[in-house]
């Protein structure tokens, strides 16, 4: 989602006073540019009740409300607004306006079914009547906010943070490395997000992917940003070290490419596709790991489980090398927890009668595979 256009230096002609002025509450509009809402699939164009339903909804407006109900609206707190179109959107302080406007307007209320809210007598509305409020430009603000919301004490989740780094970096020129140093994080981290969403627009601009398309409501932007950093997707894509600050970093031979991984990511609900990355840790890392065989991408795209995938991505010589390694440290477990874990029960005999021959006809095969003897080879001595 883009943010509000500013000319390359970020200001004004001339810059704002920071002494805040009351202004009514109703002359104050909720920002539809704000990052954390095009996660919820709101753009420039969001009317002013979705944007109250959505910052209720999903961002804990009612807590801010009680507390405002209970002990006023604290002045020293002012609102961020940028005038614009002949009216003054708050850049910062968009919670705290809906939590006003729902406590002072009935009808909101019922917008956001808020019916639990404390009523409010005549002379506690009056007093929220007016806010202070700092008028100023995106670009006046841009390092407050980013200290405060990117890396600072009240986070935005990532993709927010990522829309933010996007727009100073995209609209006010400012470089990836002066963002890093200014809002306090490592630059490797303010690339990755940069990264993250220049794909991710790259991916709808191009139509392969769609948002809104996804399989889960939560968006899992994380699952993306940090795939790219991965050797295997990054190979599938196409991407190198010197395409990171590109707008557009997937080469237009990889557009393909970059709508299946989306799909694998994300899912699809028109396609009925649930995610192959269930969660980041450990199915992403067996992604990149299965991708980077052309048996393993065979599988994944012809729709197996990401096990079997990963699987036949490592050939069987590794599966039983794996299998023989892995065995060997189970039965160790099991010798050295025997005295204490065994308490004479006939199926745990069984079970190691049977372990033992197929032990027993796994080396004789091995010896046979080899040209030895088929014999089994007997235990070493004590």
């Amino acid at each position: 989602m883009a943010m509000a256009k500013t000319s390359k230096n970020g200001a004004r002609s001339r810059g704002p006073s920071w002494d805040p002025s009351p202004v009514e509450v109703d002359k104050l509009h909720l920002d539809p540019l704000n990052p954390r809402l095009a996660e919820y699939g709101l753009n420039e164009n969001a009317a002013q009740p979705q944007i109250l339903q959505v910052l209720w909804k999903e961002m804990a407006v009612d807590e801010i409300a009680l507390s405002i109900s209970a002990n006023g609206y604290f002045p020293f707190e002012p609102l961020f607004a940028e005038k614009r179109d002949g009216k003054l959107w708050v850049i910062e302080g968009n919670r705290r306006l809906a939590a006003v406007k729902v406590l002072r307007d009935e009808k909101l209320r019922d917008v956001v079914r808020a019916h639990d809210l404390p009523r409010l007598t005549q002379g506690e509305r009056s007093k929220l009547d007016v806010l202070p409020v700092i008028e100023c430009s995106r670009g006046d603000l841009w390092r407050y906010l980013g200290f405060k919301h990117v890396n600072g004490p009240q986070n935005w989740e990532s993709y927010a943070k990522a829309e933010y780094i996007a727009w100073v970096h995209n609209e006010l020129g400012k470089p990836l490395e002066e963002i890093a140093q200014t809002i306090g994080d490592k630059h490797s981290t303010v690339t990755r997000l940069y990264n993250g969403v220049q794909t991710l627009a790259q991916a709808e601009k191009n139509k392969v992917f769609e948002r809104e398309d996804r399989w889960k409501n939560h968006f899992s932007f994380s699952h993306l940003y940090t795939g790219l950093g991965y050797d295997g997707i990054r190979e599938f894509l196409g991407l190198k070290d010197a395409d990171l600050e590109k707008k557009e970093p997937v080469p237009k031979a990889h557009i393909k490419e970059l709508g299946e991984l989306c799909l694998w990511l994300f899912g699809s609900k028109s396609k009925e596709a649930v995610p192959v990355v269930q969660s980041q840790n450990p199915d992403l890392r067996q992604l990149d790991e299965a991708i980077k065989s052309t048996r393993g991408l065979s599988a994944i795209r012809s729709g197996l489980p990401l096990r079997v995938a990963l699987d036949i991505s490592r050939g069987d010589d590794r599966r039983f090398r794996e299998s023989l390694v892995e065995a060997k440290e189970k039965l160790q477990l099991a010798r050295g927890t025997l005295l204490t874990g065994y308490q004479g029960e006939p199926d745990l005999l069984n079970i190691a009668k049977e372990a033992k021959v197929l032990l027993d006809a796994i080396v004789a095969e091995m010896h046979e595979h080899k040209g030895g003897s088929s014999k089994a080879s007997r235990p070493a001595r004590r």
